[in-house]
């Protein structure tokens, strides 16, 4: 190649044509004109600097005719000419010789060149050597230096910028070699010399490029200076190929070239020149055409061909060939392709991807120019495929790592010294669960100890140490490309600060960022380092901006970086969420002090995900060794509160299984295996669980063998013992299995015989065996058994070293026997007890108590005969029994006791056969149980006197006749022969006897002796047989009988008792004696003291002297027969009381009178026959009816009155009652009224009064109604002009007054009637009153037929005909739209609801005011409750159409339930219109927390045996709640784990549940689980201490944690301790409960008086607003009787305002068509008012045609009227009128120009419609008007109008003028006539417009209103005041006071029951329960007012109000359910 290059490759030396001389020019020239011409050079020395010379000296030389045309160029293709020569043509240039200067070159030349290097070789000599690479392999880089000449060579490309760089390793083709290739614009050859030149560089380089440095133009500014210009120095292409190989040939082709020129420079060549001693730095440049391989001859060279044939369509290019690869060079480009490849995209990352980087999802991909460079690497080998990577297609470079894992980007700029520019860019990496995205570099490795993750772990706890490791910040580029080796570590502003600052401080190392300077920051030749580009950015003057939304911005720069970094972290760190806060604590288990404290615990953690919490099993990775077992807790470093984030922390483990490690681990929380299943953990449990000891086996070698449940006899041996510890593999084993984490440990063998007794387990033998050499485990023979009860013999495996029975919480195996010890053979006996007292012939029992010969108690089994034994008494007994009970049965004792109070005795017994066979012991007899009764006196017969008591002695005797008492001895003596005898009693039950005696003994009516029986018997003592007496009784000789006699003459006739005497009316009876007896019938005369005892009754005073006579008195007789008189005539005495009675009926004497009566009522119907009976009767003169009347009387009666009519008359006689009956009494027509009737007989009369009145109702007739005839009209749901009122009349026309006649009207089904009277039966007076009627019917005319019947008759109704039209606006019903689909969760928002008002056409009714409108809502049940919430509809928005109201985010009830909801609207005061209700079921929402269905007392706990004094709890039914204590989760299955905890962290010793675990799994499912929990026995815990039962619910189903259930409990060891401290902890519980009312009530009443105050400030300042307002009107108000003045000011205001509204004003009498639509608006002549007169007649008269034009605003409702009207009723519809053309309402008068005056007009002129007001319907009254006056012009007169007219036509079109004189002037000019004068107000017939209401009405209108308003203020000031005063007296009454004390004493009462108790202080425990009481308040809104009033009355109730120790029997209040976890939860309001 160097052969070639300088032409030693066989080539003749150029041939010197002229000799050279001092100033001569050589010049080297090749003829390439045609293919034949001669292709060595010449060399040709001209001296002169003249072209022409110059020319003539080539032609002379190549024998060139001058005439010939071709042309010299340079190698360039630059043509040589006059004008240039001087400049082209230097000493040793070579030229070319072309017919054209765009001619191809025929063959190839050689252009001598010199490449000394340039001076500043020795100016830079001692900057930074490029191979000073930091440990790095500088290749790439290297090769960087030919890309960056390819890219500076591209720079002007239009199209795609292709750079390939091939590496030729296949030796087949040649030696190795690296090319270089691109589509640059090409070198010239003097530009190919100029980079040969060593350090010439942009700004020195000749030819194209300018010759100095300021001529150099440096590129606009772009983003990230990507400007290519970055071949710069020239050194760095050089240094690149000779670094990479021996050789380097250059081949370029420019563009608009025909020539390829082609350098070689070779380290051979330079070598042999300097050896030749030949000039080093000068060569030849080869040109040739394109594809022309022929001077390639070289084998070594081949591939050449191949890139050479590639150059025929290259425009232009430049190809880097090198060749001589060093070997170490070819082996790293071979074998770490991707690593280098990847270097390079890093490096020209941004050239490819643009200024934003290679983002992989962008949101929008940019238009970028940098997309067309094309940067190509291609691998070539033998035998291989080739490799081929495009740098734009690697996706992990460093750069695109940074891009595409951070998250967001913080972009700025440093401005220094002028124009040094910096952009900058930071870019966060966020931690992403377990991770950090920090992104690695293979040359700065994050984890510089990766492989030790098993020693500290501290990858997890991120302290010092961040993602980003010691890697700078930044990377730096200079002009868009990276210069490797200067990177910035940081600046001030986003360094980590000293002090913890907005973000943690591991977020400083998860950044990352790149530096872009432009070429003022100088770097070394080589672009590996900047110079001082660190320095200058961090000089003082360098001013830092950030970039924001492209735009620079100044301000704090570190402030806003800190800002942006806390943001990223809290927007993108995906870290471990630590949830379940539990505490802070310090880890003494950490070496170094400084990070023992603080640590924060948690239960839990959510990462990746999922949820890790206490008791979870895991396993973990990266840990040696691996670890399996339950969470413990989470460790977190730093002092943290609640639920908080954080990138990684520990977790403590429990090792698994428990039982064989027994140890906790505490590992970084990302050395958990996350892949892991719980089942696979479960199974190694199992596995690890098998090497365990497992069972016991049990043998017994020398016999004796115990068997299970086994009884034995006292002494019995148990043989020896052989036992062998199993696993569950059945392997005997004799220690623990060693562990990877600890040694084994030795098994003992602990043998215990435990004696169950009353009192408690004995401990009778204890040894423990080691494992022997013959046997495994053995124990001796025992012998010492001898107490009696039940045993277990207990084998238990122990542990060496702690005589431990468990390991790690497990049980080691063990077996149990159970045995039994009974007693022996009798050996001995003793007497038992024995049950006193003892009696004569009582049995009685001796027990036996028989022993063995260890003094155990036995049973007797032979058959023993006892020998009994005792001095004085006779024994013998029934039998002895046998079994565990020896009874010698029937013992009994006969002998004489002188005493009641006993004797005692010795027996003596004797058992014959045992060796202790005789017992003496004494016993004390008593007598026996009565056995006979001794009476007296002994005498059989016993005489008495009838009325007299007789007494007896009486003994009782046991049957050895002694004398015996005992308890309830009662002796009785019953008389036997008569009735009514009396029963004698006593009681002996103390000495045995006594005297028995009783009342009197009584026989009634004994007239002689009569004998009696006395039997005498013991009560209670059957068997004692009675004692029979005779008693004979003798009669009594006191009074007995009474009787009673009427003397007849000397005849005596006796009156018994109760006889009936008829005597006659008003006579008195006579001589009445009396007479008295005793029993023996003999008369006893009656004496003073005898007189003194009888009485009568019919007489207060008595004469004694008659009745010592035997004579009583007179008795008269009543004078009515139904009286009757009593007679009773008594006698008392001591010893009889006697009476006798009769009675006196009085008899009628003769007639003397006759009576008339009528049956019935007294009222007579005209022509009708009276109905009720006459009776008329004959009386005495006492009105008594005379009893001998006959039939015969009838004759005798006469009957008579005025109008009369007999013809029917009848009079009958009656025998049942002896009276005359009449009937048929009738009057003729006559007048109405009163009638006497006279009824005669013989000389006596009587007389009856009727009441004549009007015959039956015939008809009904109408009052003060007009004619019927035509029909009456009336508007749909409008009223009748006056009530119906009827009248019933019968058939002669006179008005009926008959009540309760049903009237009804007959209608058709389409008419509905209703009356203001619902009473449609008429009055007393016969009329009914129908109301005012409001009809409801549809368009068109209808009929009302009255109907009435009278006796099922149907009497005669007149009709009525109406003529009904349609109202438009009565609504009629309510529309409500919503989302019917929409569930309804407790507490959220209802959807929208849309409602309208529809009328009974159908259309939605405009302009309502929506206060109107209210939604009603409540709890479903049969009615509407009062207490119903009530919402106002929402805010109209100004997109909805007009008639929709709205209800928007109106909250859903708290309390799940079923609703009712119902829209209103108002129409008036009194009716409501209402929408069908809308039943909505409210379901819970979601569950947030665990409660008890009912608040459980706080338990009280010991570990006794008892099993209520364990209950922790019972029957407690746990539900899961939403936010809301809405039961809800009926849907969940999961379970609830109970476990207990102590509220002090490093308390170890925690209570255990029955069965010692330390948690209790329940289920749970439909909504519910029951809960009981039992305390362990014996359970661990500290005496007197209170610990947390924790209910945690574990829901799989739900990714939201529910609030576990915290219920606190009191401990104890004492049991009697445990009972007084629940007593007290129940008393604490009802302090607590009632101190929360107190609170509640008192907290309530505060709210409610600040409320107050609040309610009478606003009362103030509204009295005083309204004050204010009423000075306006100059209204002054008194300060005293202030609502008296103001009614009185109202009430003349009033006055004054109707007196304004009676005032005369014109009305338009046209009557008004019935707005029978909405769409009809009316008559023209209705829709306007005019106030002035005259106007108001000439506009009417205008508009005369049109004034009954009914307007309506469609034309559908016009048509309808047409049709009604049969075509006769004008209509305008508003829908049919060109809008376009009308007028501007609002335009000036036609005089009025653009603001400006045209002519001053007279007369007034005005709009005619400017004086028209509308009453309604504004908008389209001014369409109406505005089309029928248009412009219409009203003027004062007619020559005013005319001047008008004649000015407004000189400018514009003048329109119709009217006069308030009457004259118009047409819009034409035409004006006269009749037809143009309006004619007088009266001739108009009423159409004319009406005038409006007076002002002052108005005025008046707002003075009452403002006036009404300050007297409801003035009210509501004054009640709000007296609210205020009531309230604050109340807070200030002694009971309040009395409240007040006693909430102070029981909050000390209960701070002295919690000291007690040991408990929390009150302040802090009972804060939960002290909340606010929840009260059953609706869970449906409620005012807050309201909510208050009810919550007072609540708490006000006085069964509140009652001390805690008499509230014991009542049931608390409901405390709410929320509290129980301490959190209340805010009600909404």
């Amino acid at each position: 190649m160097a052969a070639a290059a300088g032409g030693s490759r066989g080539t003749r030396r150029p041939v010197l044509l002229t000799p050279r001389g001092n100033g001569d020019r050589t010049v080297f020239l090749f003829d390439r004109r045609r293919e034949e011409a001669d292709q060595d050079e010449k060399v040709l020395n001209y001296g002169k600097d003249n072209y022409r010379g110059f020319r003539s000296a080539v032609c002379q030389a190549f024998g060139i005719a001058d005439d010939e045309n071709f042309v010299i160029t340079t190698t360039s293709r630059k043509e040589v000419t006059e004008d240039n020569f001087s400049e082209l043509v230097e000493d040793g240039i070579t030229l070319y010789l072309l017919q054209s200067v765009d001619q191809m070159l025929l063959s190839a030349t050689k252009e001598r060149i010199d490449f000394l290097p340039h001076y500043d070789t020795l100016v830079k000599s001692g900057m930074y050597e490029y191979y000073a690479s930091e440990g790095q392999n500088p290749l790439p880089f290297a090769l960087a230096e030919l890309i960056d000449n390819s890219l500076s060579a591209t720079s002007r490309n239009t199209g795609i910028r292709s750079i390939q760089i091939k590496l030729l390793f296949d030796e087949s083709q040649g030696k190795s070699a690296v090319a270089v290739i691109d589509n640059g614009r090409g070198m010239t050859s003097k530009q190919l010399n100029n980079w040969a030149v060593y350090r010439l560089s942009k700004f020195t380089r000749q030819g194209d490029f300018e010759s100095d440095h300021s001529g150099y133009v440096r590129p606009l500014p772009v983003p990230r200076s990507l400007n290519s210009d970055i071949s710069y120095f020239g050194v760095g292409g050089k240094q690149a190929v000779f670094f990479v190989g021996q050789s380097a040939r250059m081949i370029s082709k420019p563009a608009e070239s025909q020539d390829v020129h082609e350098l070689v420079l070779s380290k051979e060549d330079f070598e042999k020149k300097e050896k030749n001693k030949e000039a080093i730095y000068s060569g030849y440049i080869q040109n040739r055409k394109p594809s022309d391989s022929t001077h390639i001859t070289s084998d070594d060279e081949r591939f050449l061909h191949n890139l050479i044939s590639e150059e025929r369509d290259k425009e232009s290019f430049t190809a880097v060939i090198i060749t001589g690869v060093q070997p170490d060079h070819m082996q790293y480009l071979k074998n770490y392709f991707h690593l280098w490849t990847r270097q390079l995209a890093h490096i020209y990352h941004y050239y490819i991807h643009g200024p934003k980087g290679n983002e992989t999802n962008p949101a929008t991909k940019d238009i970028s120019p940098f997309n067309n460079i094309d940067i190509q690497i291609s691998m070539f080998e033998k035998g291989k495929v080739p490799k081929i990577v495009n740098l734009r297609e690697i996706k992990d470079d460093m750069q695109t790592l940074y891009i595409n894992t951070a998250a967001d980007s913080f972009e700025f700029k440093a401005h220094f010294e002028g124009d040094g520019i910096v952009e900058g860019i930071i870019r966060y990496h966020p931690f992403l669960y377990d991770k950090e995205t920090y992104p690695d570099d293979p040359c700065f490795p994050s984890k510089l100890n990766d492989d030790d993750d098993d020693d500290d772990e501290d990858d997890c706890i991120i302290i010092e140490k961040g993602a980003r490791g010691k890697r700078p910040i930044f990377e730096c580029f200079w002009n868009g490309r990276l210069i490797p080796y200067t990177t910035v570590e940081d600046f001030d502003w986003c360094a980590p600060p000293k002090k913890r600052g907005l973000a943690p401080i591991e977020c400083y190392n998860r950044i990352s960022g790149a530096l872009f300077t432009n070429d003022k920051f100088q770097v070394s030749t080589n672009k590996l380092t900047f110079m001082d580009l660190e320095l200058k950015l961090k000089d003082k003057n360098t001013l830092f901006t950030r970039i924001f939304n492209g735009q620079e911005q100044r301000m704090k720069i570190d402030r806003e970086f800190a800002l942006w970094l806390k943001d990223c972290h809290e927007k993108y760190d995906k870290q471990i969420k630590f949830t379940v806060f539990k505490g802070v604590t310090t880890r003494t288990d950490l070496p170094s002090k400084r990070m023992q404290s603080p640590w924060t615990i948690y239960a839990a953690i959510e990462w990746d995900g999922k949820t890790y919490k206490t008791g979870q099993l895991v396993k973990t990775v990266k840990t040696l060794p691996i670890f399996y077992g339950t969470i413990e807790k989470f460790f977190l470093y730093g002092d943290h509160d609640g639920d908080i984030f954080a990138t990684g922390g520990e977790v403590q483990i429990a090792l698994e299984p428990q039982a064989l490690y027994a140890e906790m681990k505490t590992i970084p929380i990302s050395k958990l295996d996350r892949t892991v299943s719980e089942k696979a953990v479960k199974k190694y449990i199992e596995d690890e669980m098998a090497r365990l000891p497992d069972r016991l086996s049990v043998t017994w070698p020398e016999g004796d063998e115990l068997l299970p449940n086994e009884t034995r006899f006292a002494g019995t041996p148990i043989g020896a013992l052989r036992i062998e510890i199993l696993n569950k593999k059945g392997e005997a084993m004799q220690k623990l299995p060693g562990t990877s984490h600890g040694g084994s440990k030795k098994l003992l063998v602990e043998l215990k015989v435990i004696l169950h007794s009353p009192t408690g387990n004995k401990e009778i033998i204890s040894h423990i065996s080691q494992h022997g050499g013959k046997w495994p485990y053995w124990f001796k023979k025992m012998e010492n058994l001898q107490k009696l009860g039940n045993y277990t013999l207990k084998l238990q495996v122990v542990l060496n070293e702690s005589n431990a029975d468990t390991y790690a919480g497990r049980p080691l195996p063990s077996k149990i026997f159970k045995f039994t010890i009974i007693e022996g053979k009798p050996e001995k006996f003793s007497v038992g007890l024995l049950d006193l007292p003892f009696r004569i012939g009582v049995p009685f029992n001796i027990p036996l108590e028989l022993q063995d010969e260890f003094g155990h108690a036995t049973q007797l089994t032979a058959s023993i005969k006892p020998i009994l034994e005792a001095s004085g008494l006779t024994l013998q007994y029934e039998g002895i029994t046998t079994g565990t009970k020896c009874v010698i049965k029937g013992v009994t004792a006969k002998g004489c006791i002188n005493s009641c109070q006993g004797k005692n005795f010795n027996l003596k017994v004797t058992l014959p056969g045992l060796k202790e066979d005789t017992q003496i012991f004494k016993i004390r007899l008593q007598p026996g149980p009565p056995h006979r009764l001794k009476v007296k006196p002994d005498s059989e017969i016993l005489k008495i006197e009838n009325g007299t008591a007789f007494p007896f002695q009486v003994e009782v005797l046991d049957e050895s006749g002694n004398i015996t008492a005992q308890p309830k001895l009662v002796v009785q003596c019953k008389f036997l022969g008569a009735s009514n005898l009396p029963v004698y009693s006593v009681d002996c039950s103390n000495a045995g006897k006594n005297i028995l005696t009783g009342p009197v003994i009584h026989v009634q009516n004994i007239k002689k002796d009569q004998v009696l029986k006395a039997r005498i018997e013991i009560l209670n003592c059957k068997d004692v047989p009675p004692v029979d007496k005779i008693i004979k009784l003798l009669p009594s000789s006191h009074v007995a009988r009474l009787q009673v006699l009427s003397m007849d003459g000397q005849k005596a006739i006796q009156i018994k008792h109760q006889d009936e005497i008829n005597w006659v009316a008003g006579d008195v009876m006579c001589n009445l004696i009396f007479q008295m007896y005793d029993e023996g019938e003999r008369e006893i005369h009656v004496t003073p003291a005898i007189a003194e005892k009888i009485k009568v009754n019919w007489t207060p005073k008595i004469n004694k002297e008659l009745l010592i006579q035997g004579l009583l008195p007179d008795v008269k007789v009543p004078t009515s027969v139904k009286d009757v008189r009593y007679c009773l005539i008594t006698y008392l005495d001591d010893h009889v009381s006697l009476e006798s009675a009769f009675t006196v009926r009085p008899l009628p004497d003769e007639p003397k009178h006759v009576k008339c009566k009528l049956k019935g009522p007294n009222t007579l119907q005209l022509g009708e026959e009276l109905q009720s009976e006459i009776e008329v009767m004959l009386t005495d003169q006492y009105g008594n009816q005379v009893q001998s009347a006959t039939s015969a009387c009838v004759n005798s009666l006469g009957v008579s009155a005025p109008g009369l009519d007999k013809s029917n008359l009848k009079i009958t006689w009656q025998e049942s009652t002896l009276t005359m009956k009449v009937q048929g009494i009738r009057f003729k027509p006559c007048l109405l009224g009163s009638k006497e009737l006279c009824f005669a007989w013989r000389e006596f009369s009587d007389f009856l009064r009727l009441n004549l009145t009007a015959g039956s109702p015939a008809k009904l007739q109408f009052v003060d109604w007009p004619e019927l005839e035509k029909p009456v009209a009336v508007i749909n749901g409008r009223e009748l002009q006056k009530p119906l009122i009827v009248q019933l009349c019968d058939q002669w026309g006179n008005p009926t007054p008959e009540p309760n006649v049903k009237i009804s009207l007959i209608k058709s089904n389409n008419i509905k009637i209703v009356s203001s009277n619902q009473q449609h039966k008429t009055d007393e007076t016969g009329r009914a009153n129908l109301g005012v009627i409001c009809i409801h019917a549809p368009r068109g005319e209808h009929t009302l037929q009255l109907k009435a019947t009278y006796n099922k008759t149907t009497l005669d109704c007149p009709i009525i005909t109406l003529n009904v039209l349609p109202d438009p606006e009565r609504p009629v019903c309510l529309n409500v739209k919503y989302d019917k689909c929409s569930s309804f969760q407790a507490g959220s928002t209802f959807p929208d609801f849309m409602v309208s008002v529809l009328s009974e056409d159908d259309n939605i009714i405009r302009n309502i005011n929506p206060a109107r409108i209210s939604m009603k809502m409540w709890e479903a049940q049969s009615r509407m409750p009062v207490d119903v919430t009530v919402f106002s509809c929402s805010k109209v928005k100004d997109d909805k159409e007009d008639g929709f109201f709205y209800f928007r985010d109106k909250v859903v009830p708290e309390r799940v339930g079923t609703y009712n909801i119902q829209f209103a609207f108002a129409m008036d005061k009194t009716n409501i219109l209402t929408s069908d209700q809308i039943i909505v079921e409210v379901v819970p929402n979601d569950p947030v927390r665990l409660l008890p269905d009912s608040l459980p007392a706080t338990p009280a706990v010991s570990n006794v045996r008892a099993l209520a004094s364990r209950t922790l709890v019972k029957d407690l039914c746990l539900c899961v709640t939403d936010e809301y204590n809405n039961h809800t989760g009926i849907d969940l299955v999961g379970r609830i784990i109970a476990k207990i905890k102590s509220p002090n962290e490093d308390d170890t010793e925690i209570p255990q549940f029955q069965g010692k675990v330390s948690t209790v799994v329940f289920p749970f499912n439909k909504g519910k689980a029951e809960i009981s929990l039992l305390l362990a026995e014996n359970s661990p815990g500290r005496d007197s201490t209170e610990y947390i039962l924790v209910f945690e619910p574990d829901f799989p189903a739900l990714r939201k944690r529910l609030e576990p259930y915290r219920l606190s409990f009191m401990f104890y060891n004492d049991f009697k301790k445990q009972q007084q401290m629940a007593t007290l902890t129940k008393e604490r519980d009802q302090l607590s409960q009632s101190i929360g009312v107190y609170r509640n009530w008192l907290d309530t009443t505060n709210q409610l008086v600040n409320e107050i105050k609040c309610q009478v400030t606003e009362a103030e300042a509204k009295e005083s607003q309204l004050k204010s307002q009423l000075r306006k009107y100059q209204i002054e108000l008194p300060e005293e009787n202030t609502l008296q003045y103001v009614d009185f000011l109202i009430k003349q205001k009033m006055l004054d305002q109707e007196g304004v509204m009676k005032q005369p004003r014109r009305t338009c009498t046209l009557p008004n068509y019935p707005k029978g639509n909405q769409d009809i608006l009316g008559k023209i002549a209705h829709l306007a008012q005019i106030e002035d007169n005259e106007a108001a007649k000439v506009i009417s008269w205008h508009l005369a045609s049109d004034m009954d034009c009914v307007i309506t605003l469609t034309t559908e409702a016009a048509r309808s009227i047409f049709d009604e009207t049969q075509g006769r009723q004008q209509v305008l519809p508003l829908d049919s009128i060109y809008r376009k053309t009308l007028p501007d309402w609002n335009r000036p008068l036609p005089h009025l120009r653009n603001g400006k005056t045209f002519f001053r007009p007279i007369g007034n002129p005005v709009f005619a419609r400017h004086l028209l007001t509308f009453p309604d319907n504004v908008e389209h009254c001014q369409t109406v008007f505005g089309m029928l006056l248009g412009d219409t012009i009203v003027i004062d007169n007619l020559d005013a109008a005319n001047h008008y007219r004649k000015e407004v036509v000189k400018i514009a079109h003048c329109p119709t003028l009217l006069t308030r004189a009457g004259d118009r002037i047409l819009s034409n000019g035409k004006f006269g006539g009749l037809q143009n004068k309006a004619p007088p107000m009266d001739k108009l017939r009423g159409m004319v417009f009406g005038a409006p209401m007076p002002k002052l009405y108005s005025t008046f209108a707002g003075q009452i209103d403002l006036l009404q308003q300050y007297r409801t203020a003035v009210v509501k000031l004054d009640n709000v005041n007296k609210d205020l005063d009531l309230r604050l007296q109340s807070l200030n009454a002694p009971e309040v006071q009395k409240k007040r004390q006693e909430l102070a004493e029981q909050e000390k009462s209960l701070k002295l029951i919690e000291q007690k108790l040991g408990m929390t202080p009150s302040d802090k425990v009972t804060e939960s329960l002290l909340q606010p009481i929840m009260l059953d308040m609706p869970d449906t809104p409620i005012p807050p007012k309201r909510m208050r009033r009810e919550t007072m009355k609540k708490l006000y109730s006085s069964e509140e109000w009652i001390s805690p120790t008499a509230k014991k029997q009542q049931p608390l209040l409901q405390i709410p359910t929320s509290e129980l976890n301490g959190t209340p939860r805010k009600r909404k309001a």
